[in-house]
């Protein structure tokens, strides 16, 4: 049988300093998990990384000290960095909707008000800390996932941890009538129901408390991609401290050195948005296209559709030579590929196309294949001086992998003589410098849309401005690694103290005073239920 626990016991599962309120006034309990659900924690951008090291970049013992989301690094990059954001108190990159019901949460003088989530305390206790204060947000716990819980036990998952610790919320609070969660992730959530459901279950008529009303609310995916250039940069100093962790004998012995390689997709001639423009006002649709499944195109003109070689790139003059080019014919393959014929406009001009003649693919209907344009075997001249002229540039577009590091001093130190990569078109990073990666073949055209988000790369170069928190997704990506905090943790230092009164204010009814100016609570009403007034909420999810 479950037996009640008590309130001191319960503050040793949160970070932060303060006394809990007395069981009697609590009524109701919420909690609301941090990624993705309160705040836009960044994901990997599948537009930067192969798909085989967005996996390995999430695991959390390939990479010394942690991957992704068990590395504080590459949240404290998030934005403009921690140093900055701090100040801004992360301006842009909350979920708005939940910090509302946060506040309300505050407010309310009979809810306990829970900050729930699987980072690792040790690494993530501060700053997690820091965040909610500068966006403003008090809550009673702020509960990370711990190295051992309270009683000494171990967790084998996220999920493990955090129910648990509901556990003992509900035990400890015996007279809470409701408890509400907030989750992003549709596992999750569904574990939560059912974890509720059983634990009801055990309430019988001899238990400490009855069963609780459970209310499992699912949260509009809110996942965002940081400035490339960040990303990749907050990668390479982990990477950094992954090999200086090797070279002092500090990382484990099956740890091997690493470094960032580059694995280049494409080559071709970039076309610029301006002219790709111009260019696409040369397709005359048909008039079926009310559903609009033609696509426009004009982007890029072909060299090789993998990396180049390095005698095919000396025939265009490298990366980063410019041509230019006009338009000589017009031609249409079964009213799915739209193509225009070109010649470079200095005769002598070194060029190689993929396909001959050399054509631009302007536009295409449905699942036609741009590379069936070789296909088109009649052309429709166009005069000399009709002919739209464009410049193009030669670049690539690449991906990113994390590779093993076959030379240098962390890989003779080590030990390991490892097999590198056959592309041809592959390169990787010196692990000891801070300030440089590779440059990302991105295409060339300026990302606009909102869902793609500004990658920060056009031609391989770092764009200038402030990195932003777009509301977006990113692209859709989905991941099988652990989101959550590993089993590395301690404690973690203990935040504000939020005991007793100071500087006026108190926070209604009986819980008695919370300091900080303004009344929290209005006293005396009655829990009232969180989501009142807020309408709309809920819908989408995000599994990873």
């Amino acid at each position: 049988m479950m037996g009640t626990k008590s309130v001191e016991a319960l503050e040793h599962w949160s970070s932060q300093e303060g006394h809990l309120p007395e069981v009697a006034a609590v009524k109701a309990i919420h909690v609301y998990d941090f990624d993705n659900t309160l705040f836009k924690s960044p994901l990997p951008n599948k537009q930067i990384w192969t798909q085989s090291t967005l996996g390995t970049l999430q695991t959390e013992d390939y990479i010394h000290n942690g991957g992704w989301w068990h590395n504080p690094a590459i949240l404290s990059s998030a934005g403009q960095g921690a140093h900055i954001e701090e100040g801004r108190a992360w301006e842009g990159g909350w979920n708005e909707k939940i910090v509302d019901l946060v506040r309300l949460s505050m407010e309310d003088p009979f809810a306990l008000t829970v900050l729930l989530t699987g980072r690792g305390q040790i690494n993530f206790a501060d700053l997690l800390q820091r965040m909610v204060r500068a966006k403003g947000l008090e809550f009673d716990m702020v509960c990370l996932k711990p190295k051992t819980g309270p009683s000494g036990e171990s967790f084998s998952s996220t999920m493990n941890f955090k129910q648990a610790l509901l556990r003992d919320l509900v035990l400890t609070y015996s007279g809470a009538e409701e408890i509400r969660i907030y989750e992003d992730r549709p596992r999750h959530t569904q574990g939560f129901r059912d974890f509720l459901v059983r634990m009801n279950a055990g309430f019988g008529k001899n238990s400490p408390r009855g069963p609780i009303t459970p209310s499992v609310i699912q949260v509009t995916e809110q996942d965002i991609i940081m400035d490339a250039a960040s990303e990749v940069s907050s990668v390479q100093q982990m990477i950094n401290n992954h090999n200086a962790a090797i070279l002092a004998g500090e990382a484990p012995k099956r740890a091997i050195p690493l470094r960032i390689g580059r694995n280049v997709m494409y080559t071709g001639y970039m076309i610029s948005p301006e002219d790709s423009a111009r260019l696409q006002t040369l397709v005359r649709l048909p008039p079926d296209n009310l559903s609009g499944q033609i696509r426009p195109l004009a982007t890029e003109i072909c060299i090789s559709p993998k990396g180049a070689d390095q005698h095919t790139l000396s025939r265009v003059g490298g990366v980063g030579a410019k041509v230019r080019w006009k338009v000589t014919g017009l031609g249409i393959l079964d009213n799915r590929i739209w193509a225009a014929r070109i010649v470079p406009v200095d005769g002598s001009a070194r060029v190689w196309t993929e396909k001959t003649p050399a054509h631009v693919v302007l536009a295409i209907r449905g699942a036609a294949r741009a590379s069936d344009s070789s296909r088109i075997g009649a052309w429709q001249p166009v005069a000399d001086q009709d002919a739209v002229q464009f410049e193009t540039t030669v670049g690539e577009r690449a991906l990113l992998t994390i590779e093993p590091e076959t030379s240098g001093a962390v890989a003779q130190q080590n030990g390991n003589h490892l097999s590198g990569s056959t592309n041809n078109r592959k390169h990787g990073l010196d692990a000891h410098n801070d300030d440089e990666f590779p440059p990302l073949g991105t295409n060339s055209r300026p990302q606009k849309s909102a869902r793609n988000g500004n990658n920060g790369y056009q031609n391989g170069k770092p764009q200038q401005g402030r990195p932003q928190y777009p509301n977006n997704r990113g692209g859709g990506i989905g991941f099988a690694a652990s989101r959550g905090g590993g089993n590395n943790g301690g404690r973690g230092g203990r935040g504000n103290h939020r005991g007793g009164g100071g500087g006026g204010g108190q926070r209604g009814g009986p819980r008695g005073g919370r300091g900080g100016g303004g009344q929290r609570g209005r006293g005396g009403q009655g829990y009232r239920s969180l989501d009142a007034g807020v309408q709309g909420y809920g819908g989408g999810s995000m599994d990873y």
